[in-house]
């Protein structure tokens, strides 16, 4: 049960920094003097280093242990923190942004390792909820720092003294990990396994790739820029914006907690389908703009309904490619949802310099549009690669 928690608390950790940028990024880009679209370097260079350290994840979590790991990546997490909260330099804040990824990445693949080997299906829904708590925290602290200070720096500085704590913890309980190994759940070689050249080759993997990467990059797109185009575009007072912001990511967390007791109960087909549905609506009702209410509304809606999506696709990766063709999938979707998570914002950001921030909800409507026709692609061809 030690264990859990601290894995819980982790999780917690992993989500905060994804809910301050959302808030954070008009002070930062104003005080840089940087173009709005300038937060797709920070993504992408975060991505980078999450997306390394998750795929050395086996070989360090070998030489340092999962606690020490997550000992050294809660560490790295502060540092980055704290140089954001300090440093004058544009270059410096994105140097550490990849830092910051490296220890996101170590944290996420080190916590996964361990509760997909030891415990089910349902905990990791609820640690993967944890995850929401920490991101939809995010936005309340920042908005709390710059009330108090007038100065975005606050709220990293908070967080950054959050993650020194937590990585001391993961220190002094890093014996407590002794016997979990670096591997998941090992699973009988099976001489028929797809090659990954036959995956790549494989129209229904490439459309379950898609999947994620649509899906990712609508998720954090949404959170990311809700509060610039309330605050620069639409005239909302920043506090009322950051609970926007915050309700989002509440209302997110939500939905993944129903999702952990519901999902057993309905098709994650007919799950995926609604959700996409109800997300569609509430981003509609961001576009429209017809009220300060309905604006609201419409983004605590789309919060709550994409919550079930990551988790239904990930369960449903079999039903869709079949099983010779699974575990190659499944790594290329993590990928994907990586490269999703730097890609679609990023392109958020450019269309915004260009064309004005109320393109944003335009794009990520046409975006979830996309998704949903993909997955009704990809499920029109399910089990043809059995």
């Amino acid at each position: 049960m030690g264990l859990i928690i601290i894995s819980f608390f982790a999780f917690v950790s992993l989500g905060l920094p994804d809910g301050l940028m959302g808030v954070a990024w008009p002070g930062i880009r104003h005080q840089f003097q940087l173009p709005v679209d300038a937060l797709g370097i920070i993504l992408v260079c975060g991505t980078a280093g999450y997306m390394l350290s998750s795929f050395l994840s086996g070989l360090l979590i070998r030489h340092l242990g999962i606690g020490g790991l997550l000992s050294l990546s809660c560490a790295a997490m502060a540092g980055t923190l704290l140089v954001y909260a300090v440093t004058p330099l544009w270059w410096v804040f994105v140097i550490f942004s990849a830092v910051g990824g490296l220890g996101a990445g170590a944290i996420d693949a080190g916590i996964n390792t361990y509760i997909a080997k030891y415990h089910s299906t349902r905990m990791m829904q609820w640690l993967h909820a944890s995850f929401g708590v920490g991101i939809t925290s995010g936005p309340f602290i920042m908005t709390m720092g710059i009330n108090a200070t007038s100065h975005w720096q606050s709220g990293y500085f908070v967080v950054s003294v959050a993650m020194v704590i937590l990585s001391v913890i993961f220190l002094f309980t890093k014996d407590m990990w002794e016997g979990i190994s670096a591997s998941s759940r090992e699973e009988d070689h099976d001489e028929n396994n797809a090659s990954l050249c036959e995956t790549i080759k494989s129209i229904q993997a490439l459309l379950s790739v898609a999947l994620f990467f649509l899906y990712t990059g609508v998720e954090l797109g949404l959170g990311l820029w809700i509060y610039s185009l309330l605050t620069e575009s639409r005239g909302v007072a920043p506090e009322v914006a950051g609970i926007v912001t915050g309700g989002y990511w509440a209302m997110f967390t939500v939905g993944r907690i129903f999702a952990g007791w519901y999902a057993k109960k309905i098709d994650v087909r007919k799950l995926i389908y609604l959700s996409i549905s109800l997300a569609l609506f509430g981003v509609a009702l961001l576009l429209a703009d017809s009220s300060q209410i309905i604006t609201i509304l419409g983004v605590t809606l789309a919060g709550f309904a994409i919550a079930p999506i990551f988790p239904g696709l990930v369960s449903s990766t079999t039903s869709r490619v079949g099983f010779r063709h699974q575990a190659n999938t499944i790594g290329m979707q993590i990928a994907a949802a990586g490269l999703g998570v730097a890609v679609v914002p990023s392109i958020a950001g450019v269309l915004a310099r260009i064309f004005g921030l109320e393109v944003i909800p335009l794009y990520l409507l046409s975006t979830l549009a996309l998704l949903l026709l993909v997955f009704i692609i990809s499920n029109s061809h399910s089990g043809e690669n059995t």
